[in-house]
C-alpha cells in the first residue's frame, strides 16, 4: 500500500485499544491542557485577589484536561484527512484508521458530558456561559480553512476559561476579566504562530492556512507584536485590580524572554527548535500565575 495512505492498512477493532485512545486524547503531552489551564488560574487568582478558592482550582484544573482532551478528538475528526498528509500527524489514529470516526465521536461525547457535570458545580452565570466554550471548541478546527490567522480562533476558544473563571469566582464579569481574555487571545496568537513553523511546508502543501503561513517572513514581529500586546494587557488588568508592584516586575522580567524569543524566529528554526520555543510558554504562563499571586503578598 502507499506510504501516504495508512488509513487503509489498519483495521479497527470494534472498541478501541487503550493505546489508541491514549494517543487521541495527547495523555502524553499536556502542553494544550497546560496553556489551557494556566489563563483560568490568572483570572481567578485576580478575581478572587489572591485567595482563589480550592474547590474552583480543581473544577478548572480538570474542567480544562477534559475540554482540551475533547478539543483535540473534535479537531483530529475534522482534520483527519489532512493529518494524513503531514508527517507530524499521520500516524494519529485517526488518521492512520487505527480507531473510527464512530468511535471518535463517542470518546468526544463522553468527555464533554464529563466536562458538562463540572458545570453543574458552578454558579448560574458560570453555567450560563459555558455553552459558549463548547461551541468555540466545536468551531475552531475549521477556522484554518477559512481565516488566515486561524490562531485567533484558538485564542478565544482558550481564553473563554477565563471569562468562565471569573463569572464563577465572583458572580459577575468586571473589565479586568475582558482584559485577561483578550491578553489570552494575543498570547495564542503567538505561541501558537511559533507551533505553526512546525508544519508550513506541509500546510502551503495541502493548502490550510496558519499565521506562519500568512506573516511568513515577519512572523517574528507579528510574534512580538502578540505578546507585547499580551504583557501590556496583563499589566492594565492588575492595574484596575490594584494589585502589587512585584507583579510589574515580574512582566518586565518577562518582557525580556519574549524578546528574546522574538530575536531567535528572525532566523528560520528547525521544527524541534519552533517546538521548544513553544513549549516555553508553559513556563512563562506559569511565572505569570506565580507573579499574580506574589502581587497580592508583596
Amino acid at each position: 500500500m502507499p506510504a501516504e495512505f495508512p488509513s487503509e492498512s489498519i483495521r479497527p477493532s470494534v472498541l478501541p485499544s487503550w493505546s489508541a485512545v491514549a494517543r487521541l486524547i495527547r495523555l502524553q503531552s499536556q502542553t494544550g491542557t497546560l496553556l489551557l489551564l494556566l489563563p483560568t488560574w490568572w483570572s481567578l487568582i485576580l478575581a478572587s485577589r489572591g485567595v482563589p478558592p480550592w474547590k474552583l482550582l480543581a473544577i478548572f484544573s480538570l474542567g480544562s484536561f477534559l475540554m482540551r482532551s475533547a478539543g483535540v478528538v473534535l479537531n483530529d475528526l475534522a482534520d483527519r484527512s489532512f493529518d494524513r498528509h503531514v508527517s507530524r500527524t499521520r500516524l494519529r489514529p485517526l488518521a492512520s484508521g487505527e480507531m473510527t470516526v464512530k468511535q471518535a465521536t463517542a470518546i468526544a461525547a463522553v468527555l464533554v458530558a464529563a466536562a458538562a457535570g463540572l458545570v453543574l458545580l458552578l454558579n448560574p452565570l458560570a453555567m450560563l456561559l459555558s455553552p459558549i466554550a463548547l461551541l468555540l471548541a466545536a468551531l475552531y478546527p475549521f477556522a484554518k480553512r477559512i481565516i488566515h490567522v486561524p490562531q485567533t480562533m484558538l485564542g478565544i476558544a482558550f481564553g473563554w476559561g477565563t471569562i468562565m473563571a471569573w463569572a464563577a469566582a465572583r458572580e459577575t464579569l468586571d473589565s479586568p476579566a475582558w482584559l485577561v481574555f483578550a491578553a489570552t487571545v494575543f498570547w495564542a496568537i503567538g505561541y501558537d504562530t511559533i507551533y505553526a513553523l512546525q508544519d508550513v511546508e506541509d500546510d502551503l502543501r495541502i493548502g490550510v492556512k496558519s499565521s506562519a503561513l500568512f506573516f511568513g517572513r515577519i512572523s517574528w514581529i507579528a510574534v512580538g507584536v502578540a505578546l507585547a500586546a499580551m504583557l501590556f494587557l496583563l499589566g492594565l488588568a492588575g492595574w484596575m485590580s490594584a494589585i502589587g508592584r512585584s507583579f510589574f516586575v515580574v512582566l518586565a522580567g518577562l518582557s525580556l524572554v519574549c524578546l528574546g524569543q522574538v530575536f531567535q524566529l528572525r532566523t528560520a528554526l528547525s521544527p524541534s527548535r519552533a517546538f521548544e520555543l513553544f513549549h516555553r510558554h508553559v513556563w512563562f504562563g506559569s511565572v505569570i500565575a506565580a507573579g499574580l499571586l506574589t502581587g497580592f503578598y508583596l
